[in-house]
């Protein structure tokens, strides 16, 4: 073959793609990994919700992946390596989360999780109520299966759980799946309270709807007492699907999360694996096997708890120091995040418009529109407070407070 004999297309422009494309609308939060990483000057980094480099065990990594261990970089058993679903339902039981380990199936990270239960559950046109705001990844999954998103607002015990007869009437359509961060909820830090949850299961029997409970923080709590999950309010129920992940607990490169789901689902949720990856990677998955059979989780999440905690205030008392009563902050009792929202001075600055300046200042957050589907919000970001030390909180709260007032007294039309 040469050159004179090679096929030269005629028309140039884009192939034919799926309808579906119009709903891949990508995660602001995940594309400001490469955003932040483009940067050459000092960042405080209020973005990514990631624990710094020294709360995750790299030297208990590094030595556990230096063992040897038969089949470690063979092809896996799709729903999960044996040991490591042992390990994960002993887990489970030590926090007083009996499961039965054919409940369980090893996922790439939570958000093969959230992709897998919206798979099994959205056909184009179906409505998903996702709490508004809400974890960004979430509603791009579920719009990606063309989902018909329904927001319900917030407040401090959660999902408004009681407003959603009357928007779901309004909507006309009752929903497919309902789409919850119930502890620490990312964004806004929020729990939703005992009461809404027993409501919410009671809404999902009579609108025949699942439950996606999305909880990548609820091992974190380090104030306030426990709320009991949907899952042991209403055990063996088949309307729940829960997505779980070990990202904010030992490390996100790790990409080792789980689903717990009604066994009549996981053969379902396994063949949809197996058009994904075929199993999420051996090598990883026994390092986490092999941590957890050592007992070290336990007292890495107590260490973890402390250091959130403290974190947390740091945050708090900073934000109150600098900006006194021109901003409000969620005050959560676990996790990695609070919601502040813009008031007084800075009520018109819009947080979208606000961050290059913020960015050239050197702090980055995550714009509050970037956690609905409808783009409002514009007022609010989110702070997580897990990656920074307390001096650099500090730093990073004094640069915020400068881009603020940058925008304000700028004539770029920041500020309305």
């Amino acid at each position: 073959m040469n050159a004179n004999t090679l096929i030269k297309p005629e028309n140039t422009t884009c192939p034919r793609l799926s309808s579906r494309v119009e709903q891949l609308h990508g995660s602001v939060i995940d594309s400001s990994t490469s955003l932040l990483a483009s940067q050459t000057h000092d960042i405080v980094r209020f973005a990514m919700g990631a624990p710094n480099a020294e709360l995750i065990p790299e030297a208990d990594f590094a030595r556990l992946f230096a063992a040897p261990t038969a089949g470690r970089f063979d092809y896996g058993a799709t729903e999960g390596e044996p040991e490591l679903i042992r390990e994960v339902a002993a887990h489970l039981q030590r926090r007083g989360l009996a499961t039965d380990p054919e409940r369980i199936l090893i996922t790439t990270g939570g958000m093969q999780g959230l992709d897998i239960a919206f798979k099994l559950l959205i056909d184009a046109g179906d409505t998903v109520v996702v709490e508004a705001p809400t974890y960004t990844n979430g509603i791009g999954t579920a719009q990606s299966y063309q989902a018909r998103i329904l927001e319900a607002p917030i407040d401090a015990a959660g999902m408004v759980v009681e407003d959603l007869p009357r928007l779901v009437a309004e909507h006309g359509q009752t929903p497919k799946a309902i789409y919850t961060v119930p502890n620490f909820q990312n964004p806004s830090g929020t729990t939703m309270s005992l009461e809404r949850r027993l409501e919410l299961l009671r809404l999902a029997e009579e609108w025949d709807a699942v439950i996606v409970d999305d909880d990548p923080y609820g091992s974190l709590r380090f104030e306030g007492e426990s709320v009991p999950s949907f899952a042991e309010l209403s055990p063996g129920n088949p309307r729940i699907i829960q997505v779980r992940t070990f990202s904010k607990v030992l490390a996100p490169g790790l990409r080792i999360g789980w689903m717990e789901l009604d066994p009549s689902l996981r053969q379902l949720a396994i063949n949809a694996k197996q058009s994904m990856d075929t199993c999420t990677g051996v090598p990883m998955q026994h390092i986490v096997a092999d941590y957890l059979a050592e007992g070290a989780l336990d007292a890495h999440v107590d260490r973890l708890r402390g250091v959130y905690r403290e974190r947390k205030y740091a945050l708090l008392d900073s934000l109150r120091e600098v900006f006194g009563e021109d901003v409000t902050a969620t005050n959560p009792e676990g996790g990695f995040f609070l919601w502040l929202t813009l008031r007084g001075r800075y009520a018109e600055v819009d947080a979208e418009e606000l961050f290059p300046i913020a960015l050239r200042h050197g702090v980055a957050y995550i714009p509050g529109p970037a956690f609905t589907a409808s783009g409002t919000f514009r007022n609010a970001l989110r702070l997580c407070f897990a990656t920074s030390t307390p001096a650099r909180t500090h730093e990073g709260v004094t640069r915020l407070h400068a881009a603020l007032e940058e925008a304000v007294h700028s004539s770029t039309g920041v500020a309305a």
